[in-house]
């Protein structure tokens, strides 16, 4: 090695250490964790203090926040680096021999397992600080679920159940999802996906993108019935966001008459849910493309299974789209007008319409209740492109989703059992929400969805 004369003033390693340890401190300098760690300290009471909660609570954060794989990796990280040790708490004096053995560290997650509640506690606390600084947090909503593998092995055998062995996962269960599409040329496609492990069912703010309520159930939770549970979780501990919220978006699986009524008529939030197809599966194609608006009347006013509706010309017989004219709010209807009259143009069938209705000018008007079918009519029309607009929204929830797998590591990872699933997940929000809320304190709102970028420390 070439022998450097005169070393410089400035160290690129230094220099490079230190951007990324502003990333923890960022963290910690945000977490309103005190109550929480004064209670693990009086919980261990007169106990041995070889290790302190402080710094190994802290450390535990920087394995989320660096990415660790695993306790070991972390462990081993903490062992080598000197400034990392400083940051967290550990004794300097103690140098290496301060760090946690792995027993040690197990223990004090184990600790911190049972205390779920208190993590949950700080998850909202978290929420109520962003709030304070971001305006119009919670206005629109979006919520999908995640499948999470376990990395314990399935228990076929129900004596095994029974046995204490750490390699199976005797919470987890096998969950399925399946994808349907057509193909260029109509043909139908399906893909069905199976995972043993887990399912985690995400609420966030589309805008934002970040979490406002979360739960983790097995793998073969449904989604349709885990909706109303996280709005509820949000109204619970976040009364005015859920107050604030406009819409929710979500996708298929999430599709039922009772979320839609819930949603508008509980919470005044606009569903955005979108639907499965329903009315093909025990009829022709013919049969399923339109159905009579009003059954009981002896009308030409049809709808299709995208709330789209049209009229039928009594001179012509030819189908055409009535025109949307919104959402009115005070009747719970949507209102539609003669294509005719609203875009002037002739119909041969027009006036004999128009007779049987006793209408002037304007021409026929049609009102349809939501209650007809609060699957298909919901406030934000489904065949407009506001609709589209706002179920586009929806894809935030993936975006989150990919850095819970990609950044926090739940794509690669150890974890067994639905206790510490729950943990390890609420931990990783705790962070995700910690590093949004340090980057506003920080004036670095613009990247608050960012776990990774350098962080310029304060002069």
């Amino acid at each position: 090695m070439a022998t450097i004369v005169q070393p410089y003033i400035f160290s690129w390693k230094h220099i490079e250490a230190d951007s990324v340890l502003n990333r923890l401190r960022l963290v910690l300098a945000a977490l309103p964790d005190e109550p929480f760690v004064r209670h693990l300290e009086q919980r261990r009471g007169k106990g041995r203090d070889d290790y302190p909660v402080r710094p190994v609570w802290n450390a535990m954060l920087a394995g989320i926040v660096f990415q660790h794989p695993s306790a070991a990796s972390l462990l081993r990280e903490l062992m080598r680096n000197g400034e990392l040790r400083d940051l967290c708490g550990f004794d300097p004096v103690l140098g290496a021999a301060a760090v946690p053995s792995d027993d040690a560290f197990g223990r004090f997650l184990s600790v911190v397992m049972d205390e779920h509640d208190a993590l949950v506690d700080i998850f909202h606390h978290l929420i109520e600080a962003l709030n304070a600084r971001l305006p119009g947090l919670g206005n629109k909503l979006a919520v999908d679920s995640k499948a999470i593998r376990s990395y314990g092995r399935p228990v076929r055998d129900e004596e095994k159940r029974q046995q204490d062995d750490r390699r199976r996962d005797i919470d987890a269960n096998w969950g399925t999802k399946t994808y349907k599409g057509l193909r260029a040329d109509g043909s139908p496609w399906e893909k069905v996906s199976r995972w043993f492990g887990y399912k985690l069912h995400l609420l966030v703010d589309s805008e934002y993108e970040l979490p406002l309520a979360f739960d983790v159930a097995k793998a073969s939770s449904s989604d349709m019935i885990n909706l109303m549970p996280l709005v509820e979780q949000l109204a619970d501990n976040h009364s005015e966001l859920a107050e604030g919220a406009v819409e929710l978006s979500a996708d298929k699986g999430y599709d039922s008459k009772a979320n839609n009524a819930e949603l508008l008529d509980d919470h005044d939030i606009k569903p955005v849910i979108d639907k499965r197809e329903l009315w093909r599966e025990n009829h022709s194609d013919q049969e399923a493309s339109t159905r009579s608006l009003f059954a009981d009347r002896v009308d030409s006013f049809t709808y299709d299974e995208q709330g789209q509706l049209y009229c039928v010309c009594p001179e012509t017989g030819e189908q055409r789209e009535l025109t949307f004219c919104g959402y009115e709010a005070d009747r719970r209807t949507l209102k539609y007008r003669c294509p005719a009259a609203a875009n002037v143009f002739d119909c041969k069938g027009r006036a004999s319409c128009e007779a049987k209705a006793n209408v002037g000018a304007f021409g026929r008007v049609i009102r349809v209740p939501l209650e007809l079918d609060r699957r298909i009519f919901t406030p934000i029309a489904r065949h407009t492109s506001k609709w589209e607009t706002a179920y586009a929204r929806r894809s935030s929830v993936e975006r989150v989703n990919s850095r819970l797998d990609c950044v926090l590591g739940f794509e690669q990872h150890t974890i067994r059992g639905l206790k510490k699933m729950t943990t390890k997940m609420a931990l990783a929000l705790i962070v995700l929400l910690a590093m949004a809320l340090g980057r506003v304190m920080a004036n670095q709102a613009e990247l608050m969805r960012s776990l990774t970028a350098p962080v310029k420390r304060a002069a």
